[in-house]
C-alpha cells in the first residue's frame, strides 16, 4: 500500500502580528495629525505631511581599492537598517580615483511603512543618545520639506558590535516627507520626537 504524503502546513501569521502597529505609526495618526493641523491651519486631514520613506546612503571612498569595505559596510547597514542593504556602484569612470563604471562605491537601503517607523524609533530612543556629548541635531532641509541627518560613526546603533568593526564609517539618513515646506516637515519630525537643537513651535 502506497505511503500517504504528508502535507507540511505553513502556519500564518499570528493575530498579535496581524494588529501590530508600530507605536510612532499609532502616534502619529492619534497625536500628530491633530497638533499639525491646529499648528498650520489645515482644512482637511489630507493636507498633513506624512513621512514617506528613509532612505540610509554610506559612501565608501577605500571601497575602490578594498572591496571588502563594501560587503562589510553592506552587512553592517543591513543589520542597523532591519532590511538587506544593497550596494551602489559608480555611474562613470573616473581615472584620477582609479574608479571605473560599474564598481561598488557605497551602499543603501530605503525603508517604508513598519520597517521605516521602527528604524526611527530605534534612532530617536537608542542611538541618537549613544553620541558622544550629544546636544541635539541641526536642521538641515532642502527646501522641498525633505530632511538629511549626518552621522559620523556606525557604532552609535547597537546592531554593531564595536570589537568586530573593520572601520568607522559615517552615512546619511534622508528622511522624504509629503510637505511642501521645510517648517512643515521639521513640524513633522520634531512631533515624532528627533531631538532638534532649539526647538521652534510656530
Amino acid at each position: 500500500m502506497a505511503k500517504e504524503k504528508k502535507t507540511q502546513v505553513q502556519a500564518g501569521p499570528t493575530v498579535d502580528q496581524v494588529n501590530y502597529v508600530p507605536s510612532l505609526k499609532k502616534k502619529y495618526k492619534e497625536e500628530i495629525v491633530g497638533k499639525l493641523m491646529k499648528e498650520f491651519s489645515y482644512s482637511t486631514v489630507m493636507q498633513v505631511p506624512r513621512l514617506v520613506k528613509i532612505t540610509i546612503n554610506q559612501g565608501i571612498g577605500a571601497g575602490t581599492q578594498d572591496r571588502k569595505l563594501v560587503d562589510v559596510a553592506q552587512q553592517e547597514l543591513s543589520l542597523i537598517a532591519g532590511q538587506k542593504a544593497v550596494q551602489t556602484v559608480s555611474r562613470k569612470d573616473i581615472s584620477n580615483f582609479k574608479l571605473r563604471r560599474g564598481m561598488p562605491i557605497g551602499v543603501k537601503v530605503t525603508l517604508r511603512a513598519t520597517k521605516m517607523y521602527e528604524f526611527l524609533e530605534r534612532l530617536i530612543a537608542v542611538s541618537l543618545p549613544r553620541i558622544r556629548d550629544f546636544k541635539g541635531i541641526s536642521e538641515n532641509f532642502d527646501g522641498r520639506g525633505n530632511y538629511t541627518l549626518g552621522i559620523k560613526e556606525q557604532i552609535i546603533f547597537p546592531e554593531i558590535d564595536i570589537d568586530k568593526i573593520v572601520k568607522v564609517m559615517g552615512m546619511e539618513i534622508t528622511f522624504v516627507t509629503t510637505a511642501e515646506k521645510d517648517e512643515e516637515a521639521y513640524a513633522l519630525l520634531r512631533e515624532f520626537g528627533l531631538p532638534f537643537k532649539n526647538i521652534k513651535h510656530n
